[in-house]
């Protein structure tokens, strides 16, 4: 991973960053972090130490974890704008991991050490709240995650998400990092790809769903819902 520390100060900003003066501002770039990350990167993993708060500038983020049995399920993802809340719990709790952070796409990244990002929760109350908003936002994602898992219908959460992430009507996805994004197991969404194929719904290639009937596609998501 691609890092500097940032001497000079760059042509852009942070929304949690706008109540902060021009002056104020630009120390605090100079002493911040900024990360510059490929795509495909994995930022940091379970059990790693927190580094720091990191602000998304640009690009995007997938947040996940891993079981025992090596299943995964996509927690949620940042985007420009966006704070990471597990690395601020970290901070403020145990200081390590429990997930992994890998970067989807390049992406830009600035890195606020504990007593900066303290500092600025304490004394910068725009700052404040928007992490608190941010925190707050990113849990009831996490709690819908879990009602899906819980208590939603695999069979109608994939048809939802093949609908969701296709383009043009193609996929272009793996089993499993479907597998992923709904947490379970690639073998069983590769079953009930499997059965969406024989249904005439979809069309599977290697590392691609093509969508070939999306009028059923979604008339099965919805009877699903209802029922």
């Amino acid at each position: 991973m691609e890092h500097s520390n940032a001497q000079v100060v760059v042509d852009y900003s942070h929304p949690a960053l706008s109540g902060l003066d021009e002056l104020d501002r630009s120390d605090l770039f100079r002493r911040c972090r900024q990360l510059n990350i490929p795509a495909g990167t994995t930022i940091f993993g379970p059990g790693e130490a927190c580094a720091g708060l990191p602000l998304i500038i640009k690009g995007a983020i997938r947040l996940q974890m891993s079981g025992v049995s090596g299943n995964e399920i996509v927690l949620y993802r940042l985007k420009e704008g966006d704070v990471c809340p597990l690395s601020l719990a970290c901070l403020f709790g145990s200081g390590r991991y429990d997930s992994e952070a890998i970067a989807e796409e390049d992406s830009h990244v600035l890195l606020l050490a504990a007593p900066t990002a303290q500092r600025l929760i304490d004394e910068d109350p725009v700052f404040r709240r928007y992490v608190l908003e941010s925190y707050g936002n990113r849990m009831q994602t996490l709690m819908g995650v879990v009602e899906e898992v819980a208590f939603g219908r695999l069979s109608q959460r994939l048809a939802e998400r093949l609908l969701n992430i296709q383009r043009d009507g193609v996929i272009h996805a793996t089993h499993q990092a479907l597998a992923a994004e709904l947490g379970t197991a690639r073998e069983v969404i590769s079953r009930l790809l499997k059965d969406f194929e024989r249904k005439g719904l979809v069309q599977l290639e290697r590392g691609k769903v093509e969508l070939i009937d999306i009028a059923q596609l979604e008339q099965f998501s919805n009877a699903n819902r209802n029922n």
